[in-house]
């Protein structure tokens, strides 16, 4: 069965994006490029809301018109989770309805990792259906205050296992861990 990795970058107090989106706090370093890349080589399936997609589209990323050289993703399938798109975006899938029912049936078939991106509305559904497997931080030493949040209330505990943990540049800290189901 596939795996589905939650993961982001984020502020030590839980943001991935700052007030009206900002992401002038992320710090890029050689060593993050390296973990990307290595990430990227084990996925073949990127999950994502609306917002998210809208965002990656205007920095230049996704969709066929994005040659996706230079940032270290490899070409892979994109499903968009959106009740109000109609028509898909070039070079990806839209997924209407039924997101969770969609993502059990995906991790069923032969394939790579699955990447969920975006926020904490995307995430929370997954969360509670159980159908995430890993979560990825990187986190920055920065305290935002507000955003968007990286979690979404979680109904119930989840239990995690630490699988690594490493010092990037910038002060930046990688946890990867394992959910326990």
């Amino acid at each position: 069965m596939r795996t589905v990795t939650y993961g982001a970058a984020c502020s030590l107090d839980g943001y991935i994006a700052g007030s009206g989106g900002a992401i002038d706090w992320l710090h890029f370093s050689h060593d993050v490029a390296e973990v990307m890349a290595e990430y990227w080589s084990t996925v073949d399936a990127v999950l994502m809301g609306r917002k998210t997609w809208e965002f990656a589209a205007a920095q230049g990323m996704g969709g066929e018109s994005a040659s996706n050289e230079g940032t270290g993703i490899p070409d892979v399938a994109t499903y968009i989770f959106s009740r109000t798109l109609t028509e898909p975006p070039p070079g990806v899938k839209l997924v209407p309805a039924d997101a969770v029912g969609f993502v059990r049936q995906l991790k069923e078939q032969p394939g790579k990792g699955i990447c969920l991106m975006g926020g904490a509305e995307l995430a929370s559904p997954f969360f509670e259906a159980g159908i995430i497997d890993q979560i990825s931080l990187n986190v920055h030493p920065v305290l935002l205050g507000s955003g968007a949040p990286f979690f979404p209330p979680q109904p119930r505990r989840t239990t995690l296992e630490l699988e690594e943990s490493r010092v990037l540049g910038g002060g930046c800290v990688l946890m990867n861990y394992r959910v326990r189901h």
